[in-house]
């Protein structure tokens, strides 16, 4: 029993999600391009007239700032602007900055931000390329900028990690070294930011300790290209010395026969995984009680319970299964027998079921029972919704509760998708409904017999229970012919409880004074809520002992105005009258 325990205390644990908050470097007057603008020296002197005659050129033609007021701006330069600006670009990286050619082109070609930061500094698109070649060539840029974007890294997510005291590549020659290792060895440069922003130390590692580390994996029998893709995913791995989780992982995986291959296909590059997490749940099924043979078979056909969420869906599930009182056998030979969907999904199954089932009112020790016998089944449904159903079926909550309890394969009935039956009549609502119509015929509210199944619909709860609230009107001092006629005209008068009418006609006669024949000529008195009454008559009377209002005005006038019209002709007839109101209002709504 203590070990259940530390399972179900230990299995289900809680997503932590990282907002990376977007910092952005104000600096002025800095001899350097910063984040975010494009720097342009005031009054900058060049060596030799004409390039100072160029230069004045130029300045007439490139804005002193952005041209952030036009927003549509450099949406309405053309491609051909583009791809003017793309070459001005590799042009400057490669043959003024020197730097390797594949690297200036994949800048220039996958930084569209940067790019369109570039255009819009320009006042024309003619000649383009020469204007921002020129203005490259005076005006350097920070390097940095365009180098993380073309690695997949947005402006908001790169804008941490801009050095504060550099702009040009070259000096930071161990970034670039680690960057090149890595595209040497087959990553895309493009997924590389991913891996920038996850672990940011592999890019100072010394000269060949990057190329050190990812032979190691090789070692291990992982060709180039698994390597490659793991990295990416989990690039702390290559934090350290060999990563002992992830190597565990793969002798486990080698134990009950599954290749890593397998997991590699499935390996979504834009994920993160934890291989910590993923040996947890090997183990975990392990101590349920699955053998080597079970373990592979259950990895082989669903891969996805090891990659979701590195585990975390599989143990969350687990741990919701044992809260429901599921055994641990009973746990293994679901997973056993888990079917060909995604575990996310099948654990939103479960969760939307039991939803449905409290919205329907069943009983907590009926949901357990239904979750340790059908699980299987819940996490395979989606259901529609409630109101949906019940209006479907024509049954009320309990009815439908019935028909789950029963035989919860009934569920697949209600699955979203597939046409719902109205049900039959249960013998307890078959009885009901012959009592009720007994009664609305003794009461004289049924005059055809061909129209009983109409007549009863406006009417809630059991044949006896209407009779009940009948026999408390007529009880209050009504004839029964005129209570009938009550009911005729407002049928909601008997829908509701026996001591809440009984309690309306207490108020009435006992504490205001009014006769119980009072409600022949308004009954819809009874189906206004306790408060308004109260709180309308309670302000009426006071106003009738300081002469403010007539005694014993109709109901109908009092009680069926709306709020702004009683304010108009009774509150507001005294000075203190809103005061009194609002703590009159106070006092009922408290004790009711």
């Amino acid at each position: 029993m203590t070990h259940l325990q530390k399972l179900r205390t230990t299995s289900i644990l809680k997503w932590v999600s990282l907002n990376l908050v977007e910092t952005f470097i104000s600096v002025s007057k800095t001899p350097f391009w910063p984040s975010g603008s494009v720097y342009i020296a005031q009054n900058s002197r060049f060596y030799g007239t004409k390039r100072g005659v160029e230069n004045a050129n130029i300045e007439n033609k490139v804005r002193t700032s952005p041209a952030s007021s036009d927003s549509n701006y450099v949406v309405k330069l053309s491609s051909a602007a583009w791809k003017a600006a793309q070459a001005a670009l590799l042009e400057y990286l490669h043959l003024t900055r020197n730097l390797q050619f594949l690297e200036a082109e994949n800048m220039s070609k996958n930084s569209p931000y940067f790019v369109e930061k570039l255009l819009k500094w320009v006042e024309q698109e003619l000649d383009l390329k020469e204007i921002i070649s020129r203005f490259l060539r005076y005006h350097p840029i920070n390097e940095f900028e365009p180098f993380f974007e073309s690695m997949g890294l947005k402006p908001s997510e790169y804008s941490p990690f801009l050095p504060r005291n550099l702009m040009f590549l070259s000096d930071d020659n161990l970034l670039l070294e680690n960057y090149y290792v890595l595209c040497n060895y087959g990553v895309e440069r493009k997924k590389i930011g991913k891996m920038y922003k996850e672990a940011r130390d592999i890019f100072q590692y010394d000269c060949g300790v990057l190329s050190t580390k990812l032979q190691s994996y090789e070692k291990l029998g992982l060709s180039q290209s698994i390597i490659g893709k793991v990295i990416v995913c989990s690039p702390y791995i290559l934090i350290g010395d060999v990563n002992r989780e992830f190597v565990k992982v793969l002798e486990t995986l080698n134990s009950i026969g599954v290749k890593f291959s397998l997991i590699e296909e499935q390996l979504m590059e834009q994920n993160s995984y934890n291989w910590s997490k993923m040996l947890r749940l090997l183990s975990l099924f392990s101590e349920m009680g699955l053998s080597e043979e079970q373990l592979g078979t259950l990895i082989w056909q669903h891969p996805g319970l090891l990659l979701e969420g590195s585990g975390d869906g599989a143990r969350t599930l687990i741990g919701l299964l044992l809260k429901f009182g599921s055994t641990l056998d009973e746990v293994r030979l679901m997973f056993l027998q888990f079917p060909q969907i995604p575990v996310g999904r099948f654990f939103t199954n479960l969760k939307e079921c039991f939803m449905f089932f409290l919205e329907i009112d069943m009983q907590m020790d009926e949901i357990g029972k239904i979750f340790r016998s059908h699980s299987m089944l819940l996490g395979t449904c989606t259901l529609k919704r409630p109101n949906s159903i019940l209006c479907m079926l024509n049954v009320g909550k309990k009815r439908l509760c019935e028909y789950i309890q029963e035989n919860p394969n009934n569920l697949e009935n209600l699955v979203r998708g597939s046409k719902v039956e109205r049900l039959p009549r249960s013998r307890d609502r078959e009885r009901s409904l012959m009592v009720k119509t007994k009664f609305l015929e003794d009461v004289g509210l049924i005059q055809n017999p061909n129209e009983a199944e109409r007549a009863v619909k406006p009417f809630r709860g059991r044949g006896e229970e209407l009779q009940e609230r009948f026999d408390c009107i007529v009880n209050a001092g009504l004839d029964r012919k005129d209570v009938s006629e009550m009911i005729r005209v407002s049928p909601q008068i008997i829908n509701q409880k026996k001591n809440v009418i009984e309690a309306k006609m207490d108020f009435l006669v006992h504490d205001m004074g009014y006769p119980i024949s009072s409600l022949l000529q308004f009954p819809s008195y009874l189906n206004y809520t306790m408060q308004r009454i109260k709180l309308r008559l309670s302000m009426y009377n006071l106003l009738t002992e300081q002469g403010k209002a007539e005694p014993m005005l109709a109901l109908s006038t009092l009680i069926a105005c709306s709020n702004n019209t009683f304010m108009k002709r009774y509150v507001h007839k005294h000075p203190k009258g809103p005061q009194v109101w609002q703590d009159l209002k106070k006092q009922i709504y408290l004790e009711l």
